[in-house]
């Protein structure tokens, strides 16, 4: 039973980075196609693909964060002890409310 919840967890871990790679994909080619229309057309004299790079590159970070569970603010260690501290003060009668 063990063995099948660690599979079924691995097997969902495998989806969302096979998900947020094929995102960065999109996001490469599609902001290399966006450069060289505005590449084109201006020849840079305006840089407004930049725009679109930078929007949607926030969001491929917050996916990143999202998919690998790397925060700079509140990392896994963060997330045990905040867990650990409550449980504690809830034992204790020390409740959280």
């Amino acid at each position: 039973m063990e063995r099948e919840s660690k599979y079924i967890r691995a097997k969902e871990r495998v989806e969302k980075e096979k998900t947020f790679y094929n995102g960065l994909i999109s996001y490469v080619v599609t902001i290399s196609f966006l450069a060289a229309i505005n590449y084109y057309t201006n020849g840079f004299a305006y840089a407004w693909f930049l725009w679109a790079a930078f929007g949607w590159g926030i969001g491929i970070v917050a996916s990143a964060i999202k998919t690998f569970g790397v925060s700079p603010f509140f990392g896994r260690s963060w997330e045990e002890r905040k867990i650990k501290q409550f449980m504690q003060e809830d034992e204790q009668g020390t409740r959280w409310e």
